[in-house]
């Protein structure tokens, strides 16, 4: 049996639990926007087109804010298509995902769908084939309220009052050969700035994310980021992380450990951003967005000369990476919601992508049923219970060895306390693909009085580490009662099984 020990003080804190944490992605790729939220015509579809299934699966998922519309497709976006009358906007291609955009859905619309799913709007703006004009005009359009070209445009086209969008990313994958208008760090960077300003001329409330690494293995990583905010410190409030993974060669042990590395990505951004911040005499405090995250198969999807393209013929909404997520995956995406939340303090945004059927936890078929897949959970979990403080646990658990990270933790865990409610939420994984997991947590300044809910993710009777929920059986992989759980002496302990992750609620005291 794997064994760890976990020690929780009540006085250990990291920071608040930011509300931004839990969010998601919808960019027009695949079936994400069409038949994903929405589908005019489908059973469920309000009177706006938008798939009332999908809705209330999101609802209880429970992201805070969506990053909208992309990705490598905001690179070539004009937004100026996806506003006015429906049936005068221009048809375009999409070189990023070698599709055809009808451009029936834009940002009047993703602002209505993101008011009746109750979430945030991140909306990112083209600095890929566009410049300073076309982001603050946009900037216009959204916020202003009226009298000026682009406000009243707005208004003609139906919305009196201005959306109060407050978070814009400036751009998106600008180091990557593969995005389109590809820039260096030293062009970005200047761009940045100068976005960045005009757009705060219009409206000084807004705050701004600037172009990070396209992931931790790009042969700039580390010198982009500096050179970036060495440009454009000052004009924005964050920097973007983006990282997939997915299993290799069957290194299921590396795979399930790959939270290690997010933890030291994460680290090597902050010190990136403290170095420039030291060096340049800043007083302000630029912070992380991580606003593309996710276990993604890319496996088969590139080619050597096109990187990140899929090469098949022009069509509308096509099934792109529609991945089917096993237990082994929702294992890995709950410890990669833990390291998110260890760094509370400087991760202030972090969107899953997607949100719908692309690399999504919630999967739709067009004019049929929608489904929670297995990744859905942990993400739902966390963002309902993870309340009030973040706070910083001592952990000493067996170790097993991997080929990527040397010995690693059986045992990931990460926990908040909300004093107000009198709650403590702890999430953990058992990385262990055998063995049961014996946990002790010790609390210091806190004692537990009574467990109010214990919930488990794991191979389900029957199955293996692949199992996962399909159009036929959408409901074989979820959460079940955790069993062996309980209260000793003020103190909790558990018993996880295999390759499994667990959420726990308890009602504490201080003590």
């Amino acid at each position: 049996m794997t064994h760890a020990r976990i020690t929780i003080d009540r006085d250990f804190q990291v920071a608040d639990v930011p509300h931004r944490l839990f969010g998601s992605f919808v960019e027009h790729m695949g079936r994400c926007v069409y038949t994903g939220i929405f589908e005019p015509g489908h059973p469920t579809a309000d009177e706006r087109g938008f798939r009332a299934d999908v809705l209330e699966l999101v609802r209880e998922m429970g992201p805070t804010v969506v990053r909208y519309p992309g990705g490598n497709f905001v690179s070539g976006y004009r937004w100026e298509d996806g506003v006015g009358p429906v049936d005068e906007r221009p048809v375009r291609i999409d070189g990023a995902w070698h599709t055809i955009e009808t451009n029936a859905f834009g940002l009047h619309e993703f602002v209505d769908w993101a008011r009746a799913a109750d979430v945030e709007v991140m909306e990112a703006i083209n600095l890929g084939t566009r410049g300073v004009e076309e982001a603050r005009a946009l900037v216009e359009y959204a916020n202003h309220p009226g009298g000026t070209h682009w406000s009243d445009l707005r208004r003609r086209n139906g919305a009196e009052d201005p959306f109060g969008i407050r978070l814009w990313c400036l751009g998106n994958e600008l180091d990557g050969p593969w995005q389109i208008g590809h820039k260096t760090a030293h062009e970005y960077g200047r761009l940045a700035q100068e976005a960045a300003k005009a757009m705060k001329l219009v409206d000084p409330s807004i705050e701004l994310v600037a172009v990070g690494s396209s992931n931790r293995q790009m042969p700039t990583f580390g010198s982009w980021e500096h050179t970036v905010l060495t440009h454009a410190y000052d004009e924005v409030d964050y920097i973007s992380m983006h990282a997939y993974y997915q299993e290799h060669d069957g290194d299921v042990r590396s795979f399930l450990a790959e939270a290690v590395d997010m933890d030291e990505f994460i680290d090597g951004v902050v010190a990136t951003i403290d170095a420039v911040k030291a060096a340049g005499g800043h007083r302000k405090q630029v912070d992380i967005s991580f606003d593309e995250w996710n276990v993604w198969y890319q496996t088969g999807l590139d080619t050597d000369d096109q990187p990140h393209r899929v090469q098949e013929s022009w069509r509308t909404h096509p099934r792109l990476i529609e991945d089917a997520y096993s237990v082994t995956d929702a294992v890995v995406v709950g410890t990669f919601l833990h390291s998110l939340l260890r760094h509370g303090d400087r991760v202030r945004i972090a969107n899953q992508a997607q949100l719908v059927n692309v690399i999504a936890p919630i999967r739709s078929e067009e004019g049929g049923p929608a489904w929670r897949q297995a990744s859905f959970w942990p993400f739902a979990r966390m963002s309902r219970m993870a309340r009030g403080r973040i706070l910083r646990l001592a952990v000493s658990s067996s170790t097993a060895p991997t080929k990527r990270y040397g010995d690693v933790d059986e045992v990931d865990a990460v926990a908040t306390w909300d004093e107000e409610r009198g709650r403590l939420a702890l999430f953990l994984a058992n990385r262990s693909l055998e063995d049961d997991a014996d946990v002790a947590i010790d609390l210091h300044g806190l004692a537990a009085r009574a467990l109010l809910s214990a919930e488990v993710l794991a191979v389900p009777e029957g199955g293996d580490r692949h199992s996962a929920n399909t159009l036929d059986a959408p409901d074989r992989v979820g959460l079940r009662s955790l069993e062996r759980v309980g209260i000793e002496d003020g103190a909790v302990r558990l018993t996880l099984p295999p390759l499994s992750w667990s959420a726990v609620e308890v009602e504490v005291t201080r003590s």
